[in-house]
């Protein structure tokens, strides 16, 4: 294992200092192998290892390339490990998503146009008064990925995407068990919206966090 840690270092090595950039081809595994000392077989495995965390793209018959190496892209590997949580961490996961999406939700309130505006007005109007907790969690996950796209800022929203896998568990778990959570979810979202709609950065951070907090009171009795 220390020997693929070593070729992973020295493959991630090349790509930081620049000698390898996104797109780039790696060269052959011969080649490769002896240019930095390593046997084929553990610089095989480092490949296979820098390929599942979206690093490098192994293509059958044409090479072994650099991704394009976006936060999105990478940041793919942190839902994958946030699926594998245990029911007691879900907790943690919603108390960091407490301080990063009311941040994120805050930048958008300077960017989002009317038009994203209108059609997040119109996707809570498709819902209904009484949507079921699979649509509810649906429209919750779409509701607040649209918005923190429009932070302008793709790092915080690659983080968010990834932290929704416990926190929509935590979701379900609310909307089947507390009667009043699909009533209260719609309102706060509106509440979000209309200070988006106002530019208040301000008021729309504090519906954010009092949305996510609500989500984390009631997990924070039941578990």
């Amino acid at each position: 294992m220390a020997v693929t840690d070593e070729a992973i270092e020295k493959i991630k090595g090349m790509i930081v200092s620049g000698a390898l950039g996104p797109g780039d081809r790696l060269p052959k595994e011969s080649e490769l192998a002896a240019e930095l000392g390593l046997s084929r077989n553990s610089l095989r495995e480092a490949v296979r290892a820098l390929s599942l965390i979206r690093i490098l793209d192994v293509r059958q018959g044409d090479g072994t390339y650099v991704t394009s190496l976006d936060p999105q892209l990478l940041l793919e590997a942190l839902s994958f490990v946030v699926d594998f949580h245990r029911d007691d961490t879900v907790l943690e996961f919603l108390a960091v998503r407490r301080i990063l999406e009311p941040a994120a939700t805050a930048m958008a309130a300077s960017r989002i146009s009317e038009r994203q505006l209108d059609a997040l007005t119109s996707q809570l109007d498709a819902l209904g008064a009484a949507p079921s907790v699979e649509e509810l969690v649906a429209c919750d996950l779409e509701f607040h990925r649209g918005i923190v796209q429009s932070s302008g800022n793709s790092v915080l929203c690659s983080l968010l995407d990834g932290l929704s896998g416990p926190t929509t568990r935590a979701r379900i778990w609310r909307g089947l068990t507390q009667e009043d959570a699909v009533s209260r979810t719609l309102h706060e979202h509106r509440a979000i919206l209309t200070a988006l709609r106002d530019g208040d950065a301000e008021a729309a951070r504090s519906w954010a966090t009092v949305h996510i907090a609500s989500v984390e009171q009631w997990l924070r009795s039941t578990l």
